[in-house]
């Protein structure tokens, strides 16, 4: 599946990248019907609220008809099983994360879709993917985290994927400890778990923003390649031993084969309102998550290949 991958990244297939600064007011293609946004996880969550206010804000200054329609389960699978299927004439998109296109189909036996059955549009934002826990559970950092579980201290970890839960248990081993891993429904679970101490620490990517800032929660570490714009002087977890970057981007994918002029208009659109301060989307993401991140064509590419190398990495050490 990889290979195939790069053999379509080496092509050139992907359109040419865009600036974020880049205006659309002519984008040279508009869907010829309604659009069907399929997003691969529940309502509410951080994944749905910036799909729809992107499809809301696309479909203001275009007159697109994007109709968001919710697609859980299987960690973001049942949606891009969906999206694969679908035509691929631009009046189908898939809004997801880069997890449910690199560790999912791996995790998965049979998942029914694979890297290069997807036409990559653009990325809207990353995570703020770190550890957190309660003040008063005694940990500052990861470290002393760590050393508690080293001292024969049991800690619960809570993980909202199957990734983090394997990230968790390799952390662990590669420091010489074990800790109990919980499954808990999203970022918001983590976070009420670890405040009614049902955890000791959740893995959470944004959510926890307003938490740090009151102190009610810290974060004990990035899990992300560079540090958090919440909390600049937590540690990274690549001081523990720990060399993978969980952190997960938010991306829009067409089916394979859509036409290069509605690929275009597509990755136009969306920089358009990513570039522009007064919008509702790119608001969310620079006060929820890291800010806009438009990556486009190759580069978007290249960054889900490396993210599915990553993922490999964690469950071949998962497995050891």
């Amino acid at each position: 599946m990889a290979t195939a991958f790069l053999k379509k990244l080496a092509t050139g297939a992907a359109m040419a990248v865009l600036p974020l600064t880049a205006q659309a007011e002519d984008l040279g293609w508009a869907p010829d019907g309604p659009v069907d946004m399929i997003i691969a996880f529940q309502a509410g969550g951080g994944a749905d609220s910036l799909a729809r206010l992107m499809a809301e804000e696309i479909s203001d200054r275009h007159g697109w008809n994007i109709i968001p329609r919710n697609v859980p389960g299987r960690g973001g699978g049942i949606a891009a099983q969906e999206v694969a299927n679908a035509p691929n004439d631009g009046t189908a998109i898939g809004f997801t994360v880069s997890e449910s296109l690199t560790y999912t189909p791996q995790a998965t036996r049979d998942p029914g879709y694979a890297l290069e059955d997807f036409a990559y549009l653009a990325s809207i934002t990353g995570t703020q993917m770190g550890m957190v826990a309660k003040p008063d559970r005694g940990f500052a950092t990861i470290e002393d985290m760590i050393e508690a579980a080293r001292g024969g201290e049991t800690v619960t970890i809570g993980a909202m994927s199957p990734k983090l839960a394997d990230a968790a248990y390799v952390l662990g081993k590669n420091n010489g400890v074990e800790f109990t891993i919980v499954m808990t429904e999203g970022g918001r679970g983590g976070i009420n778990a670890v405040m009614a101490s049902d955890v000791d620490a959740a893995w959470v990517a944004g959510a926890q923003a307003k938490s740090v800032a009151s102190g009610d929660l810290i974060n004990l570490a990035s899990a992300e390649a560079s540090p958090l714009r919440m909390s600049p002087d937590a540690p990274m977890l690549s001081e523990f031993n720990f060399p993978y970057d969980l952190g997960v981007r938010f991306l829009t994918i067409a089916p394979d084969g859509i036409p290069e002029e509605a690929q275009a208009a597509w990755i136009a659109a969306i920089a358009e309102v990513l570039a522009d301060p007064e919008s509702p989307l790119r608001q969310l993401t620079e006060r929820v998550f890291s800010g806009p991140d438009s990556l486009q064509g190759a580069k978007l590419e290249a960054a889900i290949q490396q993210s599915y190398k990553d993922a490999r990495d964690i469950l071949d050490a998962s497995a050891n």
